[in-house]
């Protein structure tokens, strides 16, 4: 989602989500973080104090929440999707830090742009570039995880994964492939692209008001694979 994704000539989708829309778009994504990185690093509270009533902000994370090992890398969170569930955690230095799930990072989000006027739209991350024959790999526990936290709030819910699937899927392995340069995670600017087609399709099928301000283009992005479903269980 981020300017320059992570670099190596990558990009994130939400620089091309602007040319499919009527309203001006601030691309606020920090690479590299994650739900729990995001809040701690004050950039929830300084987007949250940006924004105005009636703006749309779309969230969306998941890359980069999964677990660390021994060490903590300052972005897991807790394993599970309960509100309250905590879980200790062990720095490099060998203190240790007591860390909150997905959802409570997500959910006091919402909340707060809530409270400002705002709109939230929660949107689940996107596929890896991982395969499993000739299908795309199966979700991240936040995916559901996502969609949990749209469902407790009453917010949109955009399930950014199934989407681009389905365009991947479309596509192929081998042209997917050349959308990413460096790793199985960053795209090119190409593929940025295809993923920021594949969340407004998403938009136009959701019951999100901000689907009234997709342009022309937005319009034109092809409806690929509604027959396309992954019955896959999401991955840990």
């Amino acid at each position: 989602m981020a300017k320059g994704g992570g670099g190596g000539g990558t990009d994130g989708w939400g620089q091309y989500f602007g040319q499919y829309i009527t309203r001006p778009v601030v691309n606020n994504a920090v690479g590299g973080t994650s739900a729990r990185s995001f809040t701690n690093l004050g950039l929830f509270n300084t987007l949250i104090g940006q924004v105005k009533a009636g703006d749309y902000v779309i969230i969306e994370f998941g890359h980069n929440d999964g677990t660390s090992g021994a060490v903590d890398n300052g972005n897991e969170d807790a394993v599970g999707d309960a509100y309250n569930l905590t879980q200790t955690v062990t720095e490099s230095n060998g203190s240790t830090q007591v860390i909150r799930s997905f959802n409570f990072y997500i959910t006091n989000a919402v909340q707060s742009l809530l409270a400002k006027g705002a709109i939230p739209i929660v949107s689940s991350q996107t596929p890896d570039n991982l395969w499993s024959g000739n299908v795309i790999s199966p979700p991240s526990r936040f995916v559901p995880y996502a969609k949990e936290v749209a469902g407790n709030t009453s917010t949109v819910y955009v399930d950014h994964y199934d989407y681009v699937a389905r365009a991947f899927q479309a596509l192929g392995e081998s042209t997917v492939n050349t959308f990413y340069p460096m790793d199985h995670l960053h795209t090119s600017p190409a593929g940025a692209n295809v993923v920021a087609e594949a969340f407004v399709r998403g938009l136009l099928c959701s019951n999100s008001a901000l689907k009234n301000f997709v342009n022309s283009a937005g319009k034109a992005v092809p409806s690929t694979l509604v027959l396309f479903h992954l019955s896959l269980k999401p991955r840990g």
